[in-house]
């Protein structure tokens, strides 16, 4: 099958499009015909091996061989092991991959248990492979880690990227005011998504206006530490997706120690329920994928290049050639 390799770590052309041995299931997996999948901001983090903890997992002096990057897809299921039984062969499903990724293929094999769900019926292939990796972790950290409410006033920083995007629709379908931070030119999108009120960060510092929420939730990494500490109302609650190094852990735990605010961190992975969840919400009409970009599968480090210029609108989608679905 063909796959993209990370064959080094470093700079987008270290992504090379290789032969590799197609995947057989084991008893309790499933084997996809991969037809949609995406690069995300997590994908770069992992070939630049940045940060330095990225080698523990992947590889110390390079990745580990046939290191095929990814976290979520889109496709068909072409054969199950004797032993599954949530799946049966042709089913439409979407998926995430988890640490393990290896999504940017042909085939890859996933267990029935883990993170796949059968596709929203009105979704096409490149629309369910955008929803794994930003919609479920902002599901994670609104629901699950910030306890979002009906009534809150939740600020969504980096509005318009992959969590972004999600994360504004699910805050307001939990019923939270939603206050969306991006740029001039993601302003329209934003607001489409939901938001109640919509901040171009290049004209305000949203921390320096005196309105407080009751969560901001930072899903670039970019948000201000000390600025977004003083929004919050008093038991408020600073969520950072992206904020995992070193320093940024000490600062959150301090701050959780020293105030009545809470700094929750940490890493998203995405499960089972979780995409039924969002399946249903997209299939009543509540949420939907924003697509920025698609490359065919042969054009990834391109896919890379892109993304790594930080101003993407939702996702970058991967498009896999077996024959004309889409």
């Amino acid at each position: 099958m063909k796959a993209i390799v990370c064959t080094e770590y470093g700079s987008p052309e270290v992504m090379q499009l290789k032969e590799v041995e197609k995947p057989t299931p084991r008893e309790n997996e499933v084997l996809i015909r991969i037809y949609a999948t995406t690069v995300t901001s997590a994908d770069l983090r992992i070939r630049k091996a940045d940060p330095f903890p990225v080698r523990f997992f992947y590889g110390f002096i390079r990745p580990k061989k046939n290191a095929i990057l990814g976290s979520e897809l889109a496709g068909e299921i072409e054969a199950v092991g004797k032993n599954v039984k949530l799946f049966k062969e042709g089913d439409q499903v979407f998926a995430g991959a988890g640490i393990s990724l290896g999504a940017n293929a042909q085939y890859i094999c996933l267990p029935e248990e883990g993170a796949i769900a059968i596709k929203p019926t009105n979704m096409t292939y490149e629309e369910a492979a955008a929803v794994p990796f930003g919609a479920t972790a902002s599901l994670i950290f609104l629901r699950n880690k910030g306890n979002i409410q009906r009534g809150q006033n939740v600020l969504i920083y980096g509005a318009s990227g992959a969590l972004g995007t999600a994360a504004v629709q699910l805050a307001q379908h939990f019923g939270a005011e939603v206050t969306g931070v991006c740029s001039t030119a993601n302003l329209e999108l934003v607001k489409s998504l939901g938001a109640d009120k919509v901040i171009d960060y290049t004209k305000e510092d949203f921390t320096k206006s005196g309105k407080t929420y009751d969560i901001v939730f930072d899903t670039v990494g970019k948000s201000p530490f000390s600025g977004s500490l003083r929004s919050l109302k008093q038991s408020g609650i600073y969520l950072r997706a992206l904020h995992i190094d070193l320093s940024s852990i000490v600062r959150g735990l301090w701050a959780s120690m020293t105030s009545s605010k809470k700094v929750i961190g940490g890493i998203a992975i995405e499960r089972k329920e979780d995409l039924i969840f969002l399946k249903e919400l997209i299939e009543a009409g509540k949420m939907k994928s924003v697509i920025d970009r698609r490359y065919p599968l042969e054009q990834t480090a391109e896919a890379h290049r892109y993304v790594e210029q930080g101003h993407k609108k939702g996702s970058v989608v991967i498009t896999v050639e077996h024959n004309n679905k889409t």
